[in-house]
């Protein structure tokens, strides 16, 4: 026997042992990055869905304003989406609402609109680029009852609201601020009225006297009523993406 182990070959042809031999090969598979910049888009989407869309555990105001305004949300989702899938840079605005009643009652609408940054709006950011203006003085807040549908074309609201403002013809100043990421430039204001108006758009302005300035971005949404003594607190979000 110790001849036929000293010699391995001919072990193999006494005993009937067949040699294995294979190749093993490694292939990594990974998701395609379409594949992702879609699956994120899709989060995006549901995010902005829950943002603005009827929820349980929301009063039946809220929740019936919200399903009245889902038009003016999908006048934007779609693009938005279509946008993160494709991994474009995107700039846009979104605009949130919360209703504070004379009585104190709080009446948080969330999500009102997702729309849109005006041509004037980019070239007020390439003029402060150049230090021809200073881009901080953006944070003024008007309302208007102007129904028409946003344009990239507009330079002001379609029709401002003035005397029912407290204090008359003044915009409020909005804060100055980073929104939920470092991508997100977030301003607040609030708007005070002294009389009875069906607000049903908004604009974020360049300076405080209504009538004038820049508009960097116009929405419009489903018919706010307030009454003397209420106020709305405007958020509005300017997102940046980047591109992938």
């Amino acid at each position: 026997m110790s001849a036929l182990q000293n010699d391995p070959k001919r072990f193999e042809r006494t005993v009937g042992v067949t040699p294995v031999s294979g190749k093993l090969n490694a292939r990594i598979i990974r998701r395609k990055s379409a594949e992702v910049r879609a699956t994120f888009s899709l989060i995006a989407f549901l995010e902005l869905l829950i943002l603005g869309l009827p929820q349980r555990g929301l009063s039946k105001e809220v929740n019936a304003y919200r399903f009245r305004n889902i038009p003016n949300l999908l006048r934007g989702v779609w693009k938005l989406a279509l946008a993160g899938v494709l991994g474009i840079p995107t700039m846009y605005g979104r605009v949130f609402a919360r209703v504070v009643r004379a009585d104190g009652s709080v009446l948080d609408l969330g999500l009102v609109s997702l729309r849109v940054v005006t041509t004037a709006g980019v070239g007020f950011i390439v003029d402060a680029w150049q230090n021809i203006l200073e881009l901080e003085i953006m944070k003024y807040h008007g309302v208007g009852t102007g129904t028409n549908a946003e344009a990239s074309g507009d330079t002001a609201l379609q029709t401002e609201s003035t005397t029912v403002l407290n204090p008359d013809s003044t915009r409020a100043t909005g804060s100055l601020t980073e929104g939920a990421s470092a991508n997100i430039f977030r301003s607040v204001g609030t708007l005070t009225f002294d009389g009875s108006a069906a607000i049903t758009e908004h604009g974020l302005f360049s300076q405080a006297a209504t009538g004038g300035g820049t508009l960097f971005d116009r929405s419009v949404f489903s018919a706010i009523n307030v009454a003397s003594g209420d106020s709305i607190q405007f958020t509005y979000d300017a997102t940046f993406t980047a591109g992938s």
